[in-house]
């Protein structure tokens, strides 16, 4: 992995040139597994069968192209900037359409910006797709602290509220003065934090993993306790 030395605010570009030595050694790695015995039942009442295990192992160690992935991230525009002392990776596909509405989307755990690759298209080319230029966005994946090319914290801190402050400076570091913020899994809660710290220019938010939980009933459900009374039978099966 490259990128070019620069100050501390500066946006650097970014590429992707994972050493050959390091793809054969975790190909080594994963074919010289020590595996267990198999389950004594025909279900998977005592976890995921060793089958199914040794199969997604043979998947990775002889079939998974890493090439072909590196390739699809590095046709990309990805970039790298230091945000509170950690070196961030981002990608950033600006749209053709110049009123798009910036996004910054937020990936989930065990995840990275590879899982948004998909929508990049649809997002910054709308019309390509049979959408109006009014539905473009510019669009911003930065991989979390720890996951992908990002720094690995050294201190604890980086939590939902460090990322969130992390995302709107980077925004503001990319000249975004509006812009939305979406998220899923653990995504969704650096986005509620972001909600929450309400950034300047933060317009609006979107998750698809909201956990409302009323207190009563998560503190019931953290320690074991029967179902605060009152619930209806669909609140009590939930």
């Amino acid at each position: 992995m490259t990128s070019t030395a620069g100050t501390a605010t500066e946006i650097r570009p970014f590429h992707v040139d994972v050493a050959e030595e390091k793809l054969t050694d975790l190909r080594r790695r994963i074919a010289a597994t020590q595996w267990p015995e198999k389950e004594t039942v025909a279900d998977q009442s005592q976890g995921v069968p060793l089958a199914t295990m040794q199969e997604l192992a043979r998947h990775w160690g002889t079939e998974y192209d890493w090439r072909k992935c590196e390739a699809k991230l590095n046709a990309l525009p990805q970039f790298i900037t230091e945000i509170d002392g950690l070196d961030i990776h981002f990608i950033h596909a600006r749209s053709q359409h110049e009123d798009a509405l910036p996004v910054i989307v937020n990936h989930g755990w065990p995840g990275s910006v590879i899982e948004q690759l998909k929508i990049i298209g649809p997002l910054t080319d709308p019309t390509a797709y049979g959408a109006s230029a009014a539905d473009a966005f510019h669009v911003v994946i930065p991989s979390m602290p720890g996951y992908g090319f990002s720094g690995k914290p050294t201190s604890t801190g980086w939590g939902p509220e460090h990322m969130g402050r992390a995302w709107a400076e980077l925004m503001t570091r990319l000249g975004y003065t509006r812009y939305v913020a979406q998220g899923g899994d653990w995504g969704a809660f650096v986005i509620d934090q972001m909600g929450l710290q309400a950034p300047e220019g933060l317009l609006a938010i979107h998750t698809n993993m909201p956990c409302t939980v009323p207190g009563e009933v998560d503190k019931a459900a953290m320690a074991g306790d029967p179902p605060p009374a009152g619930l209806s039978a669909e609140e009590r099966r939930a």
